[in-house]
C-alpha cells in the first residue's frame, strides 16, 4: 500500500522490501532517493549544503545499535542492550586445562557401530547421567559427528536451572563427587553460561587435526521457558521439567560416520587413565565374537499401563485454535502462528534406552539425542531440524523446517506428494516468512552483509515425512559471544511464528500447558565458542513415569483447521508409535491404537 500527499512531499510505503523473495527492494530505495533529490533540485544552495552537512554527520544504524558515521575511535559496534550481550573478555579464561585425544581409525563398524559402543562404555545400570547426540540419519551427509558419554571424570558436572518469577531463577550445580550447591541467578541463565564458556582456557594446539567442533564443554537442553531471557514478557504456564540442564563432558566419545573413526577425547587438569581404559574396551569389543546386545526382558515393562497417550486437546478444540489464529492474523497481529499442543501416558518402569533404540531404528534423523539426567528425566529425540550452528570459522547457519507432509506407500505416490509439498503456495508462504524472521535474527550478531540464504525452501526427505527446509548463514561479529548468537535467536522462529514476540503472547494466550523441553533446544557448546543446537521435535519427553509428546504447525491466513489437525498428528505419529510399540513389542499387550 502507498500513500503521497497532494501538495506536500510527504510518501509512505507499507511493504517488505527486507523479503528474502523481493525482487524490487532496492528499486524501492532509489525511487525514494530520487524523490528527495528532486525535491531540492531549484532550492537555494545554502539549504542543500546544510542538508548535506546534516547527512553526512548524523548516527547511522547498524544492527539493532547506534553508531557515529565518521568515528575513528569506534572500532566495534556497540550493542543496545548491554546487559544482554557482551564483549568476550579474555581476562576472565582463568582456568587452563589439557585436552588430550587419540584417533581409533576405521573402528566405528568393526565393533558393531555406535549402539554397541553406547552399551559397551554407558549402558545397562550405568545408562544414568549420560548423554548421546546421535547422528543416527547421516545419508546425504545432513550430519557426520556423534558425541557419547556420561559421568566419570573429575571435572564432571551437572547443572540444572528452574526460572522463577518475576526473574532471574535457580541454578543446582552437582560435582563428581555427588555434592551440591543451590544459587540465585538474578541476571539468569545466559549470563551464567557466557561466564562458563568463558572460564576456561586450553591451547589450541591441543585440538588441531580434530575434524569436528566439539572438543568439551556443555551438552544439554534450553527448555522454552527461557524465551523470558530472549525478550518474551512471560511465560503464562511454568514447566514442570527443568528449564534448562546440561552436562559438563570432560571425557567424550566421538564417532565420525564418514571415515568409520572413532576419537576419544579427555579434558583434565591432572593424570588420567580414562583414554587408555576406553581404547582397551573398543579393542576388547573389537575382538570379542558377541557383541554386546540391549539386555531388555519383558519383566522390566510395567504391566499397568494404559494403551493410549491422551491430548491436552480434544480436535474440536484444536481447530477451533487454528481459526482463533487465523482471526488473529485477519486482525494484523500476527503472519504465522506455530500452534502447539502435547500428549502424555503414563508408562511405569519402562527400560528408556531400549525406547531410544526403537526410535532411533524407526525414525533415525541427524539431530537425534538420548539425554539421561538424574532428576527422573530421559529425553529420546529424533529431531530433523537443526535450530543453529555457529562452527571454527565464525560462521551461523540456521536450518528451519516448515511445510511437512507424510511419505506415500508407492514410489509413484511419494513423489506425488513431495511435488505436492514443493509446489504448496501455503507451505512455500510459512517457510518464507521464517526465513526472513531468522535473517534477521542473525542480522543482529553477524557482520552487515553477511547474511545470505543458500539454499530456499528445499524438500527432504525422511522415514516418515517430507519436509520443507533454507538454510540460512551469517558471519558473526567478532565483538559478540555464542551465547548471544543464542540469545538473539532463540526460541526457534519455527516454533514460534512472525514477527515473533507478539506471536509468543499469542501463542501462551492459547495454548493449555507449557511447552517444557518440546520447541527448545538440545546440543552442545564447546569451550572454543562453538555451538550445535537442534529443535526439539519429534521428541518422547519422560518425567516422573510419565511420556510426553509435543506437536503443531503453522496457522497462516491460507490454512484449513482440519489439515492442520492431520498435520500435528502426523508429526506426532512417529514418537508416540515408538512408545507404543515398545511397550506391545515387550509387554505381551493387545495392539495399541492412539488417539
Amino acid at each position: 500500500m502507498g500513500i503521497m500527499h497532494s501538495t506536500r512531499p510527504h510518501y509512505g510505503l507499507q511493504f517488505h522490501p527486507e523479503s528474502i523473495a523481493t525482487c524490487h527492494g532496492s528499486q524501492i530505495f532509489k525511487n525514494f532517493r530520487e524523490i528527495t533529490q528532486d525535491f531540492w533540485v531549484g532550492k537555494d544552495s545554502s539549504s542543500i549544503s546544510e542538508r548535506k552537512l546534516q547527512y553526512n554527520a548524523c548516527m547511522q544504524v547498524k544492527n539493532g545499535s547506534w553508531q557515529f558515521k565518521n568515528n575513528p575511535k569506534s572500532n566495534y559496534l556497540p550493542i543496545l542492550d548491554t546487559n544482554h550481550f557482551k564483549m568476550v573478555n579474555s581476562s576472565n579464561l582463568t582456568k587452563f586445562l589439557k585436552l588430550e585425544w587419540r584417533k581409533l581409525e576405521h573402528l566405528s563398524c568393526q565393533v558393531g557401530g555406535a549402539e554397541n559402543i553406547f552399551l559397551e562404555l554407558f549402558g545397562d545400570d550405568k545408562a544414568g547421567n549420560t548423554f548421546w547426540l546421535d547422528s543416527s540419519s547421516t545419508e546425504k551427509r545432513r550430519a557426520r559427528f556423534s558425541f557419547m558419554g556420561g559421568k566419570g571424570g573429575s571435572l564432571w558436572k551437572q547443572i540444572t536451572f528452574r526460572l522463577s518469577e518475576p526473574s532471574g531463577g535457580h541454578i543446582i550445580i552437582e560435582d563428581a563427587q555427588g555434592l551440591s550447591t543451590t544459587t540465585f541467578l538474578k541476571d539468569g541463565f545466559f549470563h551464567f553460561m557466557n561466564e562458563e564458556l568463558q572460564s576456561i582456557h586450553y591451547d589450541e594446539k591441543d585440538y588441531e587435526g580434530l575434524p569436528f567442533e566439539f572438543y568439551g564443554g556443555y551438552i544439554g537442553y534450553l527448555g522454552y521457558g527461557l524465551k523470558v531471557e530472549c525478550g518474551a514478557a512471560y511465560n503464562r504456564h511454568k514447566a514442570e521439567t527443568p528449564d534448562a540442564c546440561f552436562f559438563f563432558a570432560d571425557n567424550l566419545i566421538v564417532i565420525d560416520h564418514s571415515n568409520d573413526d572413532i576419537y576419544i577425547l579427555s579434558i583434565h587438569d591432572q593424570s588420567t587413565t580414562w583414554l587408555d581404559d576406553v581404547e582397551q574396551k573398543l579393542t576388547s569389543l573389537k575382538a570379542s565374537s558377541a557383541p554386546p546386545k540391549t539386555k531388555t526382558s519383558p519383566s522390566q515393562i510395567s504391566a499397568k499401563n494404559n494403551s493410549v497417550f491422551l491430548s491436552n486437546k480434544t480436535r474440536e478444540q484444536y481447530m477451533e485454535d487454528v481459526e482463533k489464529c487465523q482471526k488473529f492474523i485477519r486482525d494484523g497481529e500476527s503472519y504465522e502462528l506455530c500452534l502447539t499442543t502435547q500428549m502424555r501416558k503414563k508408562i511405569g518402569d519402562m527400560d528408556l534406552l531400549g525406547l531410544y533404540f526403537h526410535l532411533r531404528e524407526k525414525n533415525p534423523a541427524p539431530y537425534a539425542a538420548w539425554l539421561n539426567f538424574k532428576q527422573h528425566l530421559t529425553i529420546c529425540c529424533s529431531s530433523p531440524e537443526r535450530f543453529l550452528r555457529l562452527d571454527r570459522d565464525g560462521i551461523l547457519e540456521a536450518k528451519p523446517i516448515k511445510g511437512t507432509i507424510a511419505r506415500g506407500f508407492t514410489p509413484e505416490e511419494d513423489e506425488m506428494f513431495r511435488s505436492q509439498l514443493q509446489h504448496s503456495e501455503k507451505d512455500q508462504a510459512e517457510n518464507l516468512m521464517i526465513v526472513d524472521l531468522l535473517r534477521n535474527d542473525l542480522g543482529r550478531v553477524c557482520e552487515p552483509g553477511s547474511v545470505h540464504v543458500p539454499h530456499l525452501m528445499e524438500v527432504e526427505s525422511y522415514a516418515t515425512v517430507h519436509t520443507m527446509v533454507s538454510t540460512i548463514q551469517g558471519k558473526k561479529q567478532p565483538n559478540v559471544s555464542a551465547i548471544d548468537c543464542v540469545r538473539a535467536a532463540f526460541p526457534g522462529g519455527s516454533m514460534t511464528g512472525a514477527p515473533k514476540l507478539r506471536s509468543m503472547e499469542l501463542l501462551d494466550s492459547l495454548e493449555t500447558c507449557s511447552r517444557g523441553i518440546y520447541s527448545g533446544c538440545i546440543g552442545f557448546f564447546s569451550y572454543n565458542q562453538t555451538f550445535d543446537l537442534n529443535i526439539v521435535i519429534r521428541t518422547v519427553v519422560v518425567h516422573e513415569g510419565e511420556a510426553s509428546v509435543g506437536a503443531g504447525g503453522a496457522v497462516v491466513a491460507l490454512s484449513s483447521p482440519e489439515q492442520e489437525y492431520k498435520e500435528m498428528v502426523l508429526k506426532a505419529t512417529a514418537p508416540v508409535n515408538a512408545v507404543l510399540e515398545y511397550q506391545h513389542k515387550f509387554a505381551g499387550k493387545e495392539e495399541c491404537e492412539s488417539r
